[in-house]
C-alpha cells in the first residue's frame, strides 16, 4: 500500500477524534495512542464547555450529556479557535436544531435553557463600556439607548425556574421576559421585566432617533393609552428607574 500524505493521515486523524464509533483511526499509529489522544480531545471539550452549563448538565445527567457533547464533537464545525467563545458555538449549535437530536429525548427548554446559562458568561466577559449615569434631566429630550451590557431577553420557557426538581414539560401561554445586565463591579443580575419594560426597551434599540418623551407617546399610543397622564407618569418612572440601573442612557 502506497504511503499516504500528511494531510491524508492527518485528516484520517481528525474524523476518528470526531467521530470514533464510525472512523477507525489512521492505520499508520498505534490504536491504543490514538485512543489516548481520542479521550484527551473529548474529555478537554466536555470539561471546557460544562463549566457555563451547570444546570443543564445536572438535568441530562453524565450519560446524557456526554452523548451530547459527543454530537456536538462529531457534527458541528466551529468558526472560532477560541476557547473563551466555544460555549457560544455550542449554544448556536443547539438552537440549529440538528437532526441528530430530533428525537425527542431531550428537554424541550434546553436550547433556551443553554441560552440562559450561557448569557451571564457573555456578560462577564463583555469588552463593551457602560452608560454614562447622568443626563437623567434630559432623558425625554434626547435621543436614548440600550447598555450594551443589558440585555432584554424573551423566554418561551421560564429558564429561571427550570432545574433538576422542576422540568416543565408544557411551555406556559405567556413569555418570560427577562432582564440581565452587568454592573460596574462585573456582577451579573437577572432580574424579571413587565411587558411594558420589555416593550420600552425594545422600542429604544428598534427606533434610535426618537427621543424619549417620542418613545413614551408611541408607547401609550401601542397600549391604547394615549393621552392617559397615568400611563406616562408610570412610564416616566419606568424610564427613570430603567436609567438609575445603567440600563438606559442619552445616546451620544
Amino acid at each position: 500500500m502506497a504511503k499516504r500524505s500528511l494531510h491524508e493521515q492527518q485528516n484520517s486523524m481528525g474524523l476518528y477524534l470526531r467521530d470514533p464509533d464510525r472512523c477507525a483511526p489512521p492505520p499508520e499509529m498505534n490504536p491504543a495512542r490514538a485512543q489516548v489522544y481520542r479521550d484527551l480531545v473529548f474529555a478537554n471539550l466536555s470539561s471546557l464547555i460544562s463549566g457555563t452549563f451547570p444546570v443543564l448538565v445536572k438535568i441530562l445527567g453524565d450519560r446524557q450529556w456526554r452523548a451530547l457533547v459527543r454530537i456536538f464533537l462529531r457534527d458541528y464545525r466551529a468558526h472560532t479557535p477560541k476557547f473563551g467563545e466555544i460555549a457560544e458555538e455550542f449554544v448556536e449549535f443547539l438552537a440549529s436544531e440538528p437532526a441528530a437530536l430530533a428525537d425527542g429525548t431531550w428537554p424541550p427548554f434546553m436550547v433556551e435553557l443553554a441560552h440562559y446559562e450561557w448569557v451571564e458568561m457573555a456578560l462577564q466577559q463583555s469588552e463593551a463600556e457602560p452608560l454614562s449615569s447622568g443626563d437623567a434631566d434630559v432623558l425625554l429630550d434626547r435621543p436614548l439607548q440600550v447598555s450594551p451590557l443589558a440585555w432584554p431577553l424573551a423566554y418561551a420557557w421560564p429558564v429561571q425556574l427550570v432545574g433538576p426538581d422542576h422540568q416543565p414539560d408544557t411551555a406556559p401561554e405567556q413569555p418570560t421576559l427577562l432582564l440581565v445586565r452587568r454592573d460596574l463591579d462585573f456582577s451579573v443580575k437577572f432580574s424579571g421585566l413587565s411587558p411594558l419594560a420589555f416593550r420600552l426597551l425594545q422600542r429604544i434599540e428598534a427606533f434610535p432617533e426618537l427621543t424619549g418623551l417620542a418613545q413614551l407617546q408611541a408607547l401609550a399610543v401601542e397600549a391604547g393609552m394615549s393621552g392617559s397622564p397615568a400611563f406616562f407618569d408610570n412610564g416616566l418612572a419606568l424610564l427613570r428607574q430603567l436609567h438609575e440601573q445603567c440600563v438606559v442612557g442619552v445616546a451620544r
